[in-house]
């Protein structure tokens, strides 16, 4: 955590109510926390009755901050958690029988968008739908499925000491990372529908466009290091922003570019309207939210894909200075 005032007292009461009836232990990795986040939790647990053991990561980042908790827990299951994220009490049974029941390394399940704010309500209608890209998986059906990552996830011990825990120097998209490499050396990573955490999305336009464009821009570097892509749904940003790079300058000289540039802009945006409908339809929420939902895909797809260039210009500016390098010596 860093930060998390408002939220650490709800990852307590969620740690208290938990129906699951085997031995817990708690860990949280606190970044240097200025906003009392620290005392406030040591506080709510010690009210709840709950064991929280908070630990110091000054690197701040969260590959580091869990290892530290790895390196701490000595449970058979290690069961990710995140502050922005609500728990219902039967969140730890469902991870431990799906774990046992399927053998996977890595299990999880759908998290539940919930917003509280207008602004935080269209967000959650944008990412529950398959064309924003995120939560695609819940609308996969209703049974256990294998699949490439999974919502913070519940780890069989002996396989994170298999492939080494988080790689800390991947500062974002860790999870996908560690996913993928539990997948390479030969184990599973399943979705459960029936485990649902819920999620509180962010609360503005601009929070949402930083928070997807690191996204885009440090999967570059789970590429670069596998030289494999983790999911082919993330190249639909990149390959969006790219056909805009190219229509719209070409578009002031050439009849055929304007054309084209047209179509794909005339097809987004009757997607984008659908998907929008529809999401809003499913959720029950109100129409008055639709402009703002409206908004939300093209600044989830344009952060992400521009995240993205900027990573892989990025890494390719480096692989050619290391070559210039290795060449002059």
């Amino acid at each position: 955590m860093f930060n998390e005032a408002a939220h650490v007292h709800h990852l307590v009461e969620d740690l208290a109510a938990q129906d699951f009836e085997g031995e817990v232990e708690a860990f949280v990795a606190d970044g240097g926390s200025t906003d009392g986040s620290r005392d406030l939790l040591e506080a709510a647990a010690a009210r709840a009755g709950v064991d929280v053991r908070v630990l110091d990561n000054p690197d701040r980042y969260v590959s580091p901050g869990l290892n530290r908790c790895l390196r701490h827990a000595r449970g058979d299951l290690i069961v990710r958690l995140d502050c922005h994220s609500r728990y219902p009490r039967d969140y730890l049974r469902r991870c431990a029988r799906a774990s046992e029941e399927t053998g996977a390394w890595n299990v999880g399940g759908v998290f539940v968008i919930e917003g509280r704010t207008p602004m935080e309500r269209a967000i959650g209608c944008a990412l529950e739908s398959p064309f924003g890209g995120h939560n695609w998986i819940r609308h996969s059906g209703n049974r256990r499925v294998e699949v490439d990552t999974v919502f913070c996830g519940a780890f069989r011990r002996e396989a994170l000491s298999l492939v080494g825990g988080y790689d800390e120097a991947i500062r974002v998209s860790e999870d996908e990372e560690l996913n993928l490499r539990l997948r390479l050396a030969g184990g599973s990573v399943v979705f459960d529908p029936s485990i649902r955490p819920t999620y509180i999305p962010r609360g503005s336009f601009r929070a949402l466009f930083t928070q997807y464009y690191r996204y885009g821009f440090h999967k570059v570097s789970v590429v670069a290091k596998h030289r494999r892509l983790v999911s082919g749904r993330s190249l639909a940003p990149f390959a969006f922003v790219a056909s805009l790079a190219l229509l719209i300058p070409a578009a002031r000289t050439s009849k055929g570019a304007r054309r084209i540039l047209r179509g794909e802009l005339v097809l987004y945006g009757a997607s984008a309207a659908a998907a929008s409908a529809i999401s809003i339809r499913q959720r029950g929420e109100s129409w008055h939210l639709l402009p703002r939902v409206l908004v939300v895909f093209p600044t989830l797809h344009l952060a992400h894909g521009l995240g993205a260039w900027h990573g892989s210009l990025r890494a390719l500016a480096r692989a050619l200075m290391r070559r210039s390098g290795e060449v002059r010596s």
